[in-house]
C-alpha cells in the first residue's frame, strides 16, 4: 500500500526520501514554501479529487523536494488540514464581511453559491468518509458558519428590517446554504434543469428584501 496516498490507513507515514533525519519538526507556519504546499495540494484537491493528493504529486506540483512536505506536516493528514484550515479560515472572513455589507442578505447568498469554495467542501465531505480528524473539523466550521448567519438573519427581523413570513431564521440560513450549495454541485455535472427558475426566485426575493430595509431604516447610533 501507497502510504503516500489518502487512501491509505491510519498508520503515520514514514519520512520520505529527502526527509530530513532525526525526529519529525514543524517548518515556520509563515514560511513561503509552506503556503506553496498548500497551495499545491488544493489545487490538486479542485482539478483532481481527494485522492490525487499523494506526497510526490503535491511537491511535483509545487516544484520542490519531496522531503520537505514532511519537514512542513509531518504526516499527509496534516497538510489535508492545513488546506481546509485555510479555506475555512477565508470563508468565514468573507462571511464576516458579508453580514456587515451594505446587503448582507444577498451578500451572504453569493457565498453560499460560491463554486469554488462549494468544490473545496465537497472533496473534504468524500474525505471526511475516512478521515476522523476532518470530520470534525467540517462539524466545528460549519456550525459557526450557520450560527452566524442565523444570528444576522435573527438580528434582521428583530430590527424589523426584514420580514421572513414567520420562518425560524435558522431554517432560512440553513436553506439559502442548502440551495446555493446544491446549485453549484448540480451544475458541475451538467445538470441545470429548473436552475434558471431557482436562480430568478431567489433574486426576486433578495429584491423584496433589500426593498424592505431601505424602508425601514435603523436609527443612527447617537455620535
Amino acid at each position: 500500500m501507497n502510504s503516500d496516498n489518502v487512501e491509505a490507513g491510519n498508520r503515520p507515514e514514514s519520512p520520505p526520501d529527502g526527509a530530513p533525519a532525526g525526529s519529525h519538526r514543524r517548518g515556520p507556519e509563515d514560511s513561503a514554501t509552506r503556503a506553496m504546499l498548500v497551495d499545491a495540494a488544493e489545487q490538486l484537491m479542485l482539478e483532481e479529487g481527494y485522492a490525487a493528493v499523494t506526497t510526490r504529486r503535491v511537491a511535483t506540483l509545487a516544484g520542490i523536494n519531496p522531503g520537505l512536505v514532511y519537514y512542513y506536516f509531518g504526516p499527509l493528514d496534516n497538510l489535508l488540514l492545513a488546506v481546509f484550515r485555510r479555506g475555512a479560515d477565508q470563508i468565514l472572513a468573507r462571511q464576516s464581511r458579508a453580514v456587515n455589507s451594505p446587503e448582507p442578505l444577498r451578500a451572504m447568498w453569493e457565498l453560499a453559491s460560491d463554486s469554488r469554495g462549494t468544490a473545496l467542501l465537497v472533496e473534504f465531505m468524500a474525505l471526511a468518509n475516512h478521515r476522523k480528524a476532518i470530520r470534525t473539523e467540517i462539524a466545528n466550521y460549519s456550525t459557526r458558519f450557520h450560527e452566524t448567519e442565523r444570528d444576522v438573519l435573527s438580528r434582521l427581523v428583530e430590527d424589523e428590517q426584514v420580514d421572513l413570513g414567520g420562518v425560524p431564521p435558522s431554517v432560512v440560513a440553513l436553506l439559502m446554504a442548502s440551495i446555493g450549495r446544491f446549485l453549484v454541485m448540480e451544475s458541475a455535472v451538467g445538470c441545470t434543469t429548473s436552475h434558471a427558475d431557482m436562480w430568478a426566485y431567489i433574486e426576486d426575493r433578495l429584491r423584496r428584501a433589500e426593498a424592505q430595509r431601505a424602508e425601514h431604516p435603523l436609527p443612527a447610533e447617537p455620535g
